[in-house]
């Protein structure tokens, strides 16, 4: 808030809540608890209901416990089964063939989006995550049929 009195300062818009989401499942795993929480906390501002699971091994049982789940956020770098093992056992099973995940990395280093698309991942984002692009890249998985999903570019 401004010292000197000039014109009103409007408060900030709201952000656009897209109830599409509303009632879907995405499985977050990741093995940091700040990443987990805010990750959670974007996720559900929309709707959607969130599963945890703290590393690769882990989130592949959640996803056997579990079978609604439409969207799953992976984090590459984790003890016992990184990202990129556990997005591979995923697509062994033709069941999840088409299941959206997104690798999720803090390391931007050259080749990890092609190595996170080659071991069949949907997409890739890196950290520190925007919530807008986060949701944006949640939408446009989880907007579209599992027999039309979208380009990755």
């Amino acid at each position: 808030m401004p010292l000197v009195r000039g014109e009103e300062i409007p408060p900030p818009a709201p952000r656009d809540i897209d109830d599409s989401l509303h009632g879907r499942t995405v499985l977050v795993v990741d093995d940091d608890a700040r990443n987990l929480y805010a990750l959670s906390g974007i996720l559900e501002l929309h709707g959607i209901d969130v599963l945890h699971a703290e590393n690769g091994v882990e989130g592949i049982e959640a996803l056997r416990e579990h079978p609604g789940i439409d969207l799953i956020l992976m984090d590459v770098m984790m003890p016992e089964m990184d990202g990129y093992t556990a997005t591979t056992k995923i697509r062994q099973n033709p069941a999840h063939a088409t299941l959206p995940i997104v690798s999720v990395t803090a390391k931007a280093m050259p080749g990890d989006r092609e190595k996170s698309l080659a071991a069949g991942a949907s997409d890739y984002v890196t950290k520190p995550l925007d919530a807008d692009d986060l949701i944006a890249c949640v939408r446009r998985w989880l907007g579209h049929r599992s027999d039309e999903a979208p380009v990755v570019s």
